[in-house]
């Protein structure tokens, strides 16, 4: 088996164990044995993996996104994970309310950005108070996208 494989394997498994494999099971629709062989590493076994709605089934669930996370790191993606936001789905105001939100976001980043330019020097710690506030942005941004594509449908 490729060491990709090997390595998705070992996550596979542990998504099944955070989970629970009872767990797992009724979430999934598949049974133990069919699990077990999704992070199977016998050679018979080789060329199965967890399907993709399987996957999030279980990720939705679980304490962290083992599976994302590795397929992340397989491209060289670094994935910032926020257990405050997780599953949450901001239903109060929808789009509207995100773009009043982005709005106020936007301009606490420019305020920042004036405060941090004043002498001419961005120091490291300004930098990461300029990250934080851009990372709010982007939240923000992802919130926005979800009640537009909610819209749509």
């Amino acid at each position: 088996m490729a060491p990709v494989g090997r390595y998705l394997k070992k996550h596979i498994e542990a998504l099944v164990k955070d989970v629970g494999i009872e767990a797992a099971c009724e979430l999934t629709g598949k049974s133990k044995a069919t699990l077990g062989r999704y992070y199977s590493d016998y050679p018979e076994h080789g060329d199965r993996f967890m399907p993709v709605d399987a996957v999030a089934a279980l990720e939705e669930a679980a304490s962290y996104p083992h599976v994302t996370a590795a397929l992340a790191e397989l491209k060289g993606i670094t994935l910032h994970f926020d257990d405050s936001r997780r599953n949450s789905k901001s239903e109060s105001g929808g789009v509207n309310s995100d773009v009043i939100v982005l709005s106020q976001r936007f301009g606490m980043l420019m305020a920042e950005y004036h405060q941090s330019i004043e002498d001419g020097i961005i120091t490291a710690n300004e930098a990461k108070r300029l990250l934080k506030e851009t990372l709010q942005i982007q939240k923000v941004l992802i919130d926005m996208k979800m009640h537009l594509e909610d819209e749509q449908s």
